[in-house]
C-alpha cells in the first residue's frame, strides 16, 4: 500500500515513523506542512493523485486547545477545512482515510465510559472545530474511519508527561487537578493500531482509543514521577477552578474502547505500562 502521513513531525505522527520500520511492506509518505499544506486544496489532490495514494492518515491538527478560543479560524481551517479536502481527494482517488479527532467532542458531563454512539457535544472551539473535521471526513470519504483519542503523549513532542518531568526536577511542589478524570494514551500503542487498521483493512466508522484504565491528571501525575525516580517535588491536587483555563475542559471522557478491539482483534495495554516504556525510552535518549 501507498501510505500518505500528515502531521509527520507531530507526537503520533513520529510515532508512525518509528514503527513503519517494522511495516516495511508499505510505501511510505511522510508529510508536515512545509512538504504539504493540507488546506490547499490544488496542493493536497495533486499529490494524492501523482504519488498514487491508497491511504491517508492524518495526524495533522491544531491542538493549542486554549489558544483556540482566540484563533477559531485557524483551528476550523486546520481541523475541519483540512481533513474535508483530504477526505475529498482520497475519495477521488479511491483511497481509504484515517482520520484522528479527540475526546472533546463530548462535554465530559458522562459518569459511565463515552460509546461511539453517544451524541457529541462540544463546548470549546477545539472541540467544535475536530468534530466538523469527522463529520467532513465521514460524508466526503467511503472509506472513512475516525479514531477519536485522549491525553496523548510519546517521546516526541510537548505534552503533559516530559511537561511534568521537567517541573518536577525544577521544583519542589507543583498543582495538578484531580477531578478531571480520563485515560491516557501513548502514541505508540495508538500508531500500532492504525497500523493494523491499515494492515487488516480499513473498516469505515468512528473508533474509540486510549490505553486501558481510568486515572485524574493528578494520578498521571504522581505516577510519572515515581515512574522517572523524581522524590523531591510534591504534587498535590488542585480542583479545576483553581487552573483556570480559556476553553473548558471535559470533566469525565473515559473512551469505551470495545468496538476497536473487537473489529481489529487489538489488545490494548494498561496506561501504566505503557507511560513506564515511555519514560525508560525518554532516559535512553537523555
Amino acid at each position: 500500500m501507498r501510505v500518505l502521513i500528515t502531521g509527520a513531525n507531530g507526537q503520533l505522527g513520529n510515532e508512525m515513523q518509528v514503527l513503519a520500520k517494522e511495516n516495511p511492506q508499505h510505501t511510505y509518505f511522510f508529510t508536515d506542512v512545509q512538504e504539504l499544506n493540507i488546506c490547499d486544496e490544488l496542493a493536497v489532490w495533486r499529490y494524492i493523485t501523482e504519488n498514487q495514494i491508497e491511504v491517508v492518515v492524518n495526524c495533522a491538527a491544531y491542538t493549542a486547545v486554549d489558544k483556540a478560543e482566540d484563533n477559531g479560524e485557524l483551528s476550523y481551517e486546520l481541523n475541519q477545512e483540512g481533513p474535508g479536502i483530504l477526505a475529498n481527494a482520497a475519495q477521488i482517488n479511491g483511497a481509504a482515510m484515517i482520520q484522528v479527532s479527540t475526546d472533546y467532542v463530548f462535554d465530559g458531563t458522562a459518569h459511565v465510559p463515552y460509546t461511539e454512539d453517544c451524541t457529541p457535544c462540544p463546548n470549546s472551539i477545539y472541540g467544535l472545530t475536530k468534530l466538523g473535521g469527522e463529520t467532513k471526513v465521514l460524508r466526503l470519504c467511503e472509506k472513512a474511519m475516525v479514531i477519536r483519542t485522549a491525553w496523548l503523549y510519546s517521546a516526541y513532542g510537548n505534552n503533559f508527561v516530559k511537561t511534568m518531568i521537567r517541573l518536577g526536577h525544577e521544583r519542589d511542589s507543583l498543582g495538578v487537578v484531580f477531578d478531571q478524570i480520563g485515560t491516557p494514551t501513548y502514541a505508540n500503542d495508538l500508531a500500532r493500531a492504525i497500523y493494523v487498521a491499515i494492515n487488516n483493512g480499513i473498516v469505515p466508522g468512528v473508533y474509540h482509543f486510549s490505553n486501558e484504565g481510568v486515572c485524574s491528571w493528578y494520578d498521571f501525575a504522581i505516577a510519572i514521577h515515581r515512574l522517572a525516580g523524581i522524590t523531591t517535588c510534591k504534587v498535590s491536587p488542585l480542583h479545576t477552578d483553581e487552573y483556570p483555563a480559556k476553553a473548558p475542559r471535559p470533566h469525565y471522557s473515559v473512551l469505551d474502547k470495545t468496538k476497536i478491539k473487537k473489529t481489529f482483534n487489538i489488545e490494548i495495554p494498561h496506561w501504566e505500562e505503557s507511560l513506564k516504556v515511555c519514560i525508560e525510552k525518554l532516559n535512553t535518549q537523555q
